[in-house]
């Protein structure tokens, strides 16, 4: 694999990110959940390279919850290898359980929940205190609006967050990074992506919140940017506040 150049749209706002937030600190042990999907391979390759130049010295584990629907995760192991980071495999029957079993009409929360706490608990099993997460700022944008028209309140996808019940602390280091970026990226550089399994891939809530945010950006151009400045202003105890 050809080594990646630098890329000031991908690695300046990565990098604010994890420095404005103190997202890495000396010595941490950091499992990074990686599905092989574009967004996870971006960041895993992002933290294993900061390794390198970063004062700050961490150590990185690649952990993948298989979900049960079958798929090779051979391209995610041999990545891992290449960019010579740990990597496990956790099985589980979360995609059985889900769609078989409990037939669930809208299966993404219970999916995400069984997911998040497999990850959580192998985390926690290889002595990481810290788990970093893909999300991008359109991940974050779109949490926004399902908060807003689903739950009927403004919610907002934090850089940082320690849950208390399992001990362990949330980044997401690509909180400011835009999904084309992270898009180009994957494909400019021939990343391994895994294609996504779930039968309900591109069918979803955060679909057509995915299709809503894409309208309003070219009906107001930059209109992602300016709620970026607008979570950051939002609240002044929120963890979106740049210090």
């Amino acid at each position: 694999m050809a080594k990646r150049p630098y890329h000031d749209s991908l690695w300046k706002p990565a990098g604010q990110a994890i420095s404005n937030h103190r997202m890495i600190e000396d010595g941490d042990h950091l499992a990074v959940g990686v599905s092989g999907g574009k967004d996870s391979l971006t960041l895993l390759y992002v933290l294993s390279e900061m390794r390198k130049f970063s004062p700050v010295k961490f150590h990185l584990h690649a952990i993948t919850v298989d979900m049960g629907f079958n798929v090779s995760l051979e391209p995610i192991r041999d990545y891992c290898r290449e960019i010579c980071v740990n990597w496990s495999q956790v099985h589980t029957k979360i995609a059985p359980i889900v769609f078989d079993y409990r037939k669930e009409p809208n299966p993404c929360s219970l999916c995400s929940k069984m997911r998040n706490g497999a990850l959580h608990i192998a985390a926690k099993q290889m002595g990481c205190s810290k788990i970093a997460l893909a999300h991008s700022l359109d991940d974050a944008i779109e949490t926004f609006f399902l908060s807003l028209f689903y739950e009927r309140r403004i919610k907002l996808m934090q850089p940082v967050r320690y849950l208390s019940r399992r001990k362990v602390t949330m980044i997401r280091p690509l909180i400011y990074v835009r999904e084309k970026t992270i898009k180009n990226f994957t494909e400019t550089f021939q990343l391994p992506v895994v294609k996504n399994p779930c039968p309900e891939d591109g069918n979803t809530q955060r679909q057509e919140m995915k299709d809503l945010v894409s309208d309003l950006e070219k009906r107001f151009p930059g209109v992602r940017d300016r709620l970026l400045t607008a979570f950051q202003k939002s609240d002044p105890d929120s963890l979106w506040k740049i210090p």
